[in-house]
Formats: C-alpha cells, sequence, structure tokens
C-alpha cells in the first residue's frame, strides 16, 4: 500500500509518519519510510540543488523539472520495487507537492502540472493520502518555536503559501476517495489515532 502525506512545512508530516511506520512494524508489517525530493543518491543531490538559498534565481518550471526527475528517480529505485514486495511505503511528500507549490503557488498551467506528475511517476497514483492542514500563521508560529532556519522555499512569502494551503484544499476536494484531510493543531495523539483508524479501515 502506498501512504503519502502532504501539507506545508511544520505541519506534523515527518511526525506522523514515524509514528505511523512503527505502528505497522509492531503489528508485523513490511514498511520503508521515503522523502520527497530525495530518498535515492541522485534525489538527495537534486534535493540539495532546489533547497540551497543561493538559487534565488530559480524559475518555478525549474523547480518543478528538478521535483519531477527526483520523484521519478525515487519512484523507479525505491517506492515500486517495494510496493511489488508487499511493503507499506509511506512518502514524505508525492506528486501532490507539485501541483500545490508549483501549480498553485507559482501558477504553472495545472494541465502541464497534470502531464508531468504522470509521466514522472509512471502513472503510480497513492492508495491513500494524509492531508494535515495548518495556516500559514500556525506555521510561523512553530518555526519561531523551533528557532528553525529556511531554505530557498520556505523563504517565500506569505501570499505565495496561502495560495499552496488553497490548492492543496482544492486538490483534497476534487479527490475525496484518496484524501483525508486532518486538522493539523490537533495533538500529535489525536492525529495518530486518526491516521491509523483510517489505514484499519
Amino acid at each position: 500500500m502506498f501512504i503519502t502525506f502532504e501539507g506545508i512545512d511544520l505541519s506534523g508530516k515527518s511526525t506522523q509518519i514515524k509514528l505511523l511506520k512503527n505502528y505497522l512494524e509492531q503489528n508485523k508489517k513490511k514498511v520503508i519510510s521515503v522523502r520527497e525530493p530525495g530518498g535515492t543518491g541522485i534525489s538527495e543531490q537534486i534535493r540539495d540543488i532546489l533547497l540551497d538559498k543561493d538559487h534565488f534565481k530559480m524559475e518555478y518550471l525549474t523547480e518543478f523539472l528538478l521535483f519531477s526527475s527526483s520523484r521519478h528517480q525515487l519512484t523507479k529505485e525505491i517506492i515500486l520495487p517495494h510496493l511489488r514486495k508487499k511493503y507499506f511505503v509511506l512518502s514524505d511528500r508525492y506528486f501532490d507537492s507539485s501541483t500545490a507549490y508549483q501549480g498553485y503557488g507559482g501558477m504553472i498551467d495545472l494541465k502541464i502540472i497534470k502531464s508531468i506528475n504522470k509521466i514522472a511517476a509512471g502513472g503510480l497514483i497513492p492508495d491513500l493520502t494524509f492531508l494535515i492542514n495548518i495556516s500559514i500563521d500556525e506555521c510561523i508560529r512553530r518555526k519561531k518555536l523551533m528557532k528553525k532556519t529556511e531554505d530557498r522555499i520556505e523563504q517565500k512569502k506569505i501570499s505565495y503559501y496561502n495560495k499552496v494551503i488553497k490548492g492543496y484544499l482544492q486538490i483534497a476536494a476534487n479527490d475525496k476517495r484518496r484524501f483525508v484531510v486532518i486538522d493539523g493543531t490537533k495533538s500529535v495523539e489525536d492525529i495518530h489515532a486518526e491516521i491509523v483508524t483510517t489505514v484499519k479501515s
């Protein structure tokens, strides 16, 4: 089963992936977790380029194509082989991130996004996607608490992130069969319980 986690930074995706991975392993399931961009030697090098603050001139289309290249490598090298072996594959982001960030946020034509997403993923669609939703104000509050430094993408304007959040909610509304939208301001324990209940069902 291929399960993806979406949402803006600091929404709690990584924490929930770790908790779900532990839960599935305790129940004797084969599990692997991956992240985007990254997850392979090639994809991690692409990640370094994408997040480097010196690359502030990077165009949204360049950004999208780099993400897509990283995704294709991860899908072919890691995700598909493990799905064939009946693993649960948990991914911190997948192609919905590109639709939200470079599509709705960067204003790239959604038809282009959809077409290249399909190519990059080799037609693979997640079985289940959790969108952990928080506001940009909540994201900023968490950054201050953590004293987190921002990478190139995180330095973009609040107006950009508001478009990304609205984009995510529209993507989820368009595919209610696959998406489960979760209030990211709930406690870590409550969110985990909701995720486990959904996966079990």
